[in-house]
């Protein structure tokens, strides 16, 4: 990694002088531009627009008539699991318009995928680290023609300055366009990542989750239902969740006593909900990895567990 980008990893936006750890947040315009590097403050800019499945308000849409069944068959009793903190989770890179746009060869997905080239640096993070196995996802934001890359198990080819992935996607964050029906993405269920992780900038200096988050369960549904375009299941079992399904936390959930951090994202949960997107653990949740969270506070969401959430009325589910 660059000394640019570690240095973005340890300090993020506290690089560019907008804020001091234990500072009240501060309210950014809209015009200022996002941070460049690894874990770079957004300063409240939205991802997609702002009528976009992931940012639509869900906390008063009906229950599903399927909602105690499918949650039953996640786990009642299974805690909430932040998927993320000081050194665990999604990382992503934000870069500029001019970022050098390098080759990308597509091992498993091909078919599916966006061809390159795509503007990932050579040192960009890999989930896991470099020699991780696993998903080793690659997320790069492009700022200025604000655009998001995404790979699945990527992995650096320093010799010939490109990479190779099993599968990879392009989301222009100006449009609601979804992948074509029956497409995986660099996730399961065909959607981006980057819009679904709890990310330090926007929970501590923004302070507001206004998103949907992404999550995991154990066992899907053969099925999707939009904004996902892509099952990875063979069950047909109608308890069973399947990608793109909606849950939130219930209204009457009590998130007094919980860390400020904590209740912030929980008041996220309770508006915009979360959203399955692959096959992991049962209500793994997942955000970006960043050197200032406080794990404790983070952990004390486990106290929530799946019988405190319903699943949001499902529409337009393909089972096909």
């Amino acid at each position: 990694m660059s000394p640019t980008l570690r240095m973005a990893v340890l300090l993020g936006t506290v690089v560019c002088g907008v804020w001091a750890v234990g500072q009240a947040p501060v309210s950014q315009p809209a015009a200022v531009l996002p941070d460049l590097g690894v874990g770079a403050s957004l300063h409240g800019r939205r991802i997609f627009p702002a009528d976009n499945p992931w940012n639509k308000d869900i906390s008063a849409e009906a229950v599903d008539p399927n909602s105690a069944k499918i949650v039953a068959s996640i786990g009642l009793e299974k805690s909430l699991h932040p998927d993320f903190g000081t050194p665990y989770g999604i990382p992503y890179v934000v870069v500029s318009g001019t970022q050098p746009k390098v080759p990308i060869v597509f091992r498993s997905y091909g078919g599916e995928s966006d061809p390159g080239p795509y503007p990932i640096p050579l040192d960009a993070p890999i989930e896991g680290g470099a020699n991780a196995p696993g998903d080793r996802h690659v997320l790069v934001l492009d700022r200025d023609n604000w655009k998001l890359y995404e790979l699945f198990r990527g992995f650096p080819d320093l010799a010939n300055k490109r990479w190779g992935a099993a599968g990879g996607a392009i989301f222009d964050l100006n449009s609601n366009k979804l992948r074509p029906a029956g497409w995986s993405s660099s996730d399961a269920a065909g959607l981006p990542i980057l819009p679904g992780l709890v990310r330090y900038d926007e929970i501590v200096e923004q302070g507001e989750l206004t998103h949907a988050v992404r999550f995991t369960v154990t066992r899907s549904r053969r099925a999707y239902v939009p904004p996902a375009t892509h099952y990875a299941a063979r069950s047909n079992d109608p308890t069973l969740p399947p990608m793109g399904m909606r849950v939130r936390l219930k209204a009457s959930y009590d998130i007094n006593g919980f860390p400020q951090v904590a209740q912030t994202i929980l008041k996220g949960l309770k508006k915009y909900g979360m959203i399955v997107a692959d096959n992991g653990g049962d209500w793994y949740v997942t955000g970006a990895p960043d050197p200032r969270w406080n794990d404790q506070e983070i952990d004390t969401l486990k106290r929530v567990h799946g019988r405190d959430f319903e699943v949001v009325k499902m529409e337009g589910l393909v089972t096909r």
